[in-house]
């Protein structure tokens, strides 16, 4: 699999967030405080709410609409909500964050 740098992970304040246009559609990639790094599509499962735009806390964000809590390492819904979102590979390598270049999003599970 080939991998293009997006960027520098001081480009994304810890328990933030980013948006990168891809052909697949806009994907948020998230900081944890502890300096992981997720990409998920930037859309809510419920009613299609900006993630990115969300409330990053541990592994999970929190849709600005409606308090949707996604996991950033599943795509999966939290609580008793169901449904997902599709998550993209990501690297880390000394602070650059690499996408998988040409890879399907990957389906929630």
């Amino acid at each position: 699999m080939d991998w293009l740098q997006i960027g520098h992970i001081n480009d994304i304040p810890p328990r933030g967030a980013r948006c990168v246009t891809t052909p697949q559609g806009k994907i948020g990639v998230f900081r944890t405080a502890d300096d992981q790094v997720f990409a998920i599509e930037d859309h809510c499962p419920h009613k299609g709410g900006p993630l990115s735009q969300g409330i990053v806390h541990g592994t999970s964000v929190t849709c600005p609409l409606h308090n949707w809590v996604i996991s950033l390492e599943t795509g999966q819904a939290q609580g008793a909500d169901e449904g997902s979102v599709r998550t993209i590979p990501l690297r880390l390598i000394d602070g650059k964050i690499l996408m998988a270049l040409g890879a399907q999003l990957m389906a929630a599970e």
